[in-house]
């Protein structure tokens, strides 16, 4: 034990001693020289060709702008043709400049090295994006919610913004920016932006984005839109079909915004809407500013998944206002959020609720932290150059984040911790911070003000040490432990399945029950419970990601093409990865899958599309 304290203590030294924790190794960008301030875009959006296409002018400040002599500004860019760059001083006029692209790195892309004769005030790129960019998903009228149009959106998170705009592609750089973009009339286009509920689907919008953010949360979307209001400040966007449904799911967001607003300070965007996508958007939910996109995944016509949107409103505060410098330290973004998160549902839904949504949470974690190496098990994750940040989306920056604070406010009290949380934000707003910057906030702000309630042994166990320390707490949940017993009485044969009493179950009182089922469990039990609660073919896919895989590995034939249904219809990664898996673990099921994808595949974002094959890759080897 005291040699794992020891080495506990010394990775936190180096955490505490690092020489730059800000310096992001997934960028060859260099804000220490110049950065962008502003950004204004020109595009031209073509469904035939897939692309984006015209030039972006950055605003352009540098460390030392009286410095002499020529100059160079380096940019992120992937799979961009760039087709000529300009630079000018002040108002005068643009003259052409030399620049060049590196060779394009797999995970990377090609850095843009832009000659500047002097420390030129802007730069102007005129360039246009691959088919295949991999922050954009294009969209056939087939396989949208109305069928009759086709639509793009944007994932730029961690480093996709690269994919449709040159720009100094990390987190550590904000910016503002406006935005022009045209495409066909009858189709509206969204942006992270200032987005007009009245404005008329002309095919020509223009926009502009006040508060500065780091370039993953630029964000666009094109497509049959409508808009239908919740509140004076917030609303949803939708196609047609779903409109009506995602309003009345996500009806308490209003109430939501409100509730965080007492806790953690104003809301400082203006406008909170909601952009309900397809069902292939590849994540949950993505905090893109005044325009959250969301999954319909979680419209079940009982707001059972709604915390998805306390998460992204969340993000409001710990991410969008303040961001992580690097994504080495995600967990400031994401366990903060899921934090907050947590407190909203509470505020809104009750106690109970948002034990409930802990335990699962936290069983989750345990889980993946079974297979996950030391390493990464941290939240103050190491440098990794040439690794793809998306590869450290784990729940140990979202859930032992969370955790984390859970305990600093269980040591303190919720009377300090409240507070602290709050001015925490409000110090730091519209900056990008590292571990260290949090760390020396909390000794003098917390931990200093009250004496003898947390040791530097413990602090470092969090921060630097793997897995779980022995502070933590695990949460509990008197409706889940109900839900033990009665799974507990179905197994041993007590009870038959149609006496268990479900009827006031909700969505995680059901996975539960479903992550609670034995690894061994026989395919005629699984019949049983098909019989009563109809899993298969259900539209939760909460449940249906747990429960395919269940089947799966029962050998529960019954369920296959239900199962292939989910996965051709759903493209969010975490709802269909883990039966990506079952199926991968046998060559019967490594057939099936692969089948699958080739029928999936083009409905597929390309984030969600690389994570499947790359399972499939695995298990063939």
């Amino acid at each position: 034990m005291r040699l794992l304290l020891a080495f506990v203590l010394a990775l936190f030294a180096a955490v505490a001693q690092s020489a730059d924790r800000a310096h992001d190794e997934h960028s060859a960008a260099e804000p220490a020289t110049v950065r962008i301030s502003a950004m204004a875009l020109d595009l031209r959006v073509d469904f035939a060709a897939r692309t984006l296409a015209g030039e972006v002018v950055h605003t352009l400040a540098w460390a030392d702008p009286a410095a002499a002599g020529p100059a160079e500004l380096v940019l992120d860019t992937r799979d961009l043709a760039i087709e000529r760059v300009q630079a000018r001083k002040g108002d005068g006029r643009w003259q052409r400049v030399e620049f060049s692209l590196a060779e394009r790195d797999p995970i990377f892309g090609s850095t843009l090295r832009i000659a500047l004769p002097s420390r030129m005030d802007a730069v102007r790129i005129r360039y246009r994006t691959s088919p295949e960019a991999s922050g954009l998903q294009w969209m056939t009228p087939a396989m949208t919610a109305g069928g009759k149009q086709p639509l793009l959106f944007s994932q730029s998170q961690a480093i996709h913004a690269r994919s449709w705009v040159p720009l100094q592609d990390t987190p550590g750089v904000r910016f503002t920016y406006t935005a022009r973009i045209r495409t066909a009339a009858g189709l509206m286009a969204l942006m992270s932006a200032d987005n007009d509920p009245a404005a008329r689907a002309d095919g020509d919008y223009r926009f502009t984005m006040a508060q500065p953010i780091p370039s993953y949360l630029l964000a666009i979307a094109v497509g049959d839109f409508r808009f239908k209001a919740i509140s004076e400040r917030a609303g949803v966007w939708a196609e047609a079909p779903v409109l009506d449904r995602a309003a009345a799911e996500f009806s308490d967001t209003e109430k939501m915004i409100a509730a965080t607003e007492t806790l953690y300070g104003p809301y400082r965007w203006e406008r909170y809407d909601l952009l309900i996508l397809p069902a292939s958007f590849p994540f949950g939910g993505m905090e893109n500013p005044r325009l959250s996109f969301i999954t319909p995944t979680v419209i079940t016509g009982d707001k059972s998944l709604v915390s998805l949107i306390a998460h992204e409103l969340a993000h409001s505060w710990s991410g969008n206002l303040v961001t992580n410098a690097s994504w080495k330290d995600m967990w400031l973004n994401e366990g903060f959020t899921s934090y907050v998160e947590n407190r909203i549902v509470e505020a809104v839904y009750g106690r109970e609720q948002a034990d409930m949504e802990d335990v699962v949470s936290q069983g989750g974690l345990r889980a993946e932290l079974a297979s996950l190496p030391p390493a990464q098990q941290v939240l103050a994750l190491p440098p990794s150059p040439g690794r793809d940040p998306d590869e450290a989306l784990t729940d140990v920056a979202y859930i032992k984040g969370q955790w984390f604070l859970s305990f600093l406010e269980g040591r303190f009290g919720r009377e300090a911790f409240d507070p602290f949380l709050r001015k925490w934000f409000d110090e730091h707003a519209f900056k990008s911070v590292t571990t260290d910057d949090f760390l020396a906030f909390l000794r003098r702000e917390l931990i200093a003000k009250n004496p003898g309630k947390l040791t530097e042994a413990e602090l470092a166990a969090w921060i630097a040490g793997p897995g779980l320390p022995e502070t933590a707490v695990a949460a509990t949940s008197p409706r889940l432990a109900a839900v033990d017993a009665a799974r507990e009485d179905w197994l041993k044969r007590r009870v038959a399945v149609a006496e268990l009493d479900t009827s006031k179950w909700i969505t995680q009182e059901w996975v539960h029950f479903l992550e609670g089922l034995p690894e061994d469990i026989a395919a005629e039990r699984l019949l049983e419970l098909d019989g009563a609660f109809r899993f298969t073919g259900t539209t939760n896919g909460e449940i249906a990601q747990r429960w395919y895989p269940i089947t799966v590995r029962a050998g529960y034939f019954e369920a296959r093409p239900a199962l292939a249904q989910f996965l051709r219809k759903v493209g969010r990664r975490k709802l269909i990865l883990p039966s990506y898996v079952a199926l991968a673990e046998t060559p019967d099921g490594l057939a099936f899958a692969t089948q699958v994808l080739q029928q999936a595949s083009a409905g597929y974002h390309p984030i969600t599309r690389g994570a499947v094959q790359a399972v499939l890759d695995a298990a063939a080897k």
